[in-house]
């Protein structure tokens, strides 16, 4: 017989086996759960992954969107130029063709245009350095005009911030009011009176304003240095000569009062002087083709049977000469309203290297600042120039009798290369008469 230990522990088996039959079934659902979990886990990190990489793709998308500014063409002779002025900054949204810099170069000044519609994301050139054709100098991000573009709206109430700010500066009085009070024990004051320490910075100021020996260097700009070398290498190079004369402008000047009113109303182009003297320019010239001609290549020279005439025009950034083409072919009114549009651009700054070059005579008049007399400089390749100055009443004797006329005097400096004497004092005097009887000029052709 089996004792009394052994029975109970051969009772416990089966109990043990139903214990170890369930862990076995636990751990079967907890190996599928851990499956699961880990199968939902590899879902969510490729679907995490996909859109990570759809926005990665969105992000390398707008970069592909950023569009370069780069130096425009200006012309074959210019490959550089100064970066003035920024129009633009970062940030601003700019739409196509709008002006978001400005270059300055020896001749004019070109406008730097936006390729595309779209923010300023960054400005890659600072002002005043110098750039060559091609050179990238911003960037924008493409792309439609942000909603905040009401920023504009949110300065008015800077604006109305003074005005709040008034009331304050009222109320300081006030307290200031006060302070006489204590004026009374201020006897001891009187010394303070005798202080110049708070007047220094006053008479500094008077120093500065009445004996100042204050200098200031700045830097030229483009088109001064080239105005500049232009015209000393025109002083070193042609043999220059002036010749005088002086024009009776009663004639003239009748015509220009009689007519002036009737042609503005009928064709709003203002009568002046320029026109008249352009046009007996080119009939003179017509009698000396010299005065039209030029050297090239220091042995050879150019005679032309048109004449486009150069008109010096005063800027704030110094001279230009743009240019009437065939001002032989135009009438006293057509050169005036050439002369009109053309100073027009150059006083805006809208002058293009076509409207400047090819000028093969040069009329400069220094009448409208108040000249009276001069001698111009040749503007090279150029033969001759025509100077005009102040119409002044002077005393002079017409048919034996001294009386009051207003005159002018004429300046045509030439280069002796070219144009002898004799030839240059004709072509002035035949511009005197057309002038002091403008009729003539009906006659020729």
């Amino acid at each position: 017989m089996l004792s009394s230990s052994l029975r109970s522990s051969v009772k416990r088996v089966p109990r043990a086996t139903s214990t170890i039959a369930k862990c076995i079934r636990t751990s079967a659902v907890l190996s599928r759960s851990i499956h699961s979990t880990s199968t939902n886990a590899s879902l969510f990190s490729s679907t995490s992954s996909l859109t990570s990489t759809s926005s990665t793709s969105m992000i390398s998308f707008k970069r592909m969107a950023s569009q370069s500014v780069k130096v425009p063409d200006m012309a074959e002779s210019i490959t550089e130029g100064t970066l003035s002025a920024w129009v633009k900054n970062v940030g601003d949204y700019v739409n196509v063709d709008e002006t978001i810099a400005t270059i300055e170069t020896d001749k004019i000044d070109v406008e730097v245009n936006s390729p595309v519609s779209g923010t300023i994301t960054e400005l890659l050139v600072e002002a005043d350095t110098t750039v060559e054709v091609g050179q990238e100098i911003a960037k924008i991000e493409e792309g439609a005009a942000p909603e905040g573009s009401a920023a504009p709206a949110k300065e008015e109430p800077k604006a109305a911030e003074p005005k709040a700010a008034e009331p304050k500066a009222e109320s300081t009085p006030a307290p200031a009011a006060k302070a006489p009070t204590p004026a009374a024990p201020a006897a001891p004051a009187a010394p303070k009176k005798a202080e110049p320490a708070k007047e220094a910075p006053k008479s500094e100021s008077a120093t500065f304003t009445n004996f100042s020996r204050h200098e200031e260097r700045v830097k030229m700009n483009r088109m001064r240095l080239r105005i500049a070398e232009r015209l000393k290498e025109s002083q070193n190079t042609a043999a220059s000569l002036t010749t005088f004369n002086e024009v009776d402008m009663t004639n003239l000047m009748e015509m220009r009062k009689l007519y002036k009113d009737e042609f503005l109303e009928k064709t709003g182009i203002k009568l002046g002087f320029m026109g008249a003297f352009a046009k007996a320019s080119c009939l003179a010239a017509k009698d000396i083709p010299a005065v039209n001609a030029s050297i090239e290549n220091n042995d050879t020279l150019v005679f032309r049977d048109y004449t486009d005439i150069s008109i010096a025009v005063a800027t704030p950034k110094g001279l230009v000469t743009p240019v009437i083409r065939n001002a032989e072919s135009l009438s006293i009114l057509g050169v005036e309203k050439e002369i009109s549009a053309l100073g027009k651009k150059a006083r805006d700054g809208k002058l293009t290297l076509e409207d400047m070059t090819g000028g093969t005579f040069t009329i400069s008049n220094g009448g409208v600042f108040g000249s009276l007399y001069g001698t111009p400089i040749i503007n090279l390749p150029q033969t001759a120039v025509l100077g005009l100055h102040g119409v002044k009443q002077r005393p002079v004797t017409v048919n034996g009798q001294i009386v009051s006329r207003p005159m002018m005097y004429l300046a045509l400096t030439y280069d002796h290369r070219v144009l002898d004497g004799r030839e240059a004092v004709t072509f002035l005097k035949t511009i005197k008469e057309l002038i002091e009887d403008p009729r003539k000029m009906l006659l020729l052709e």
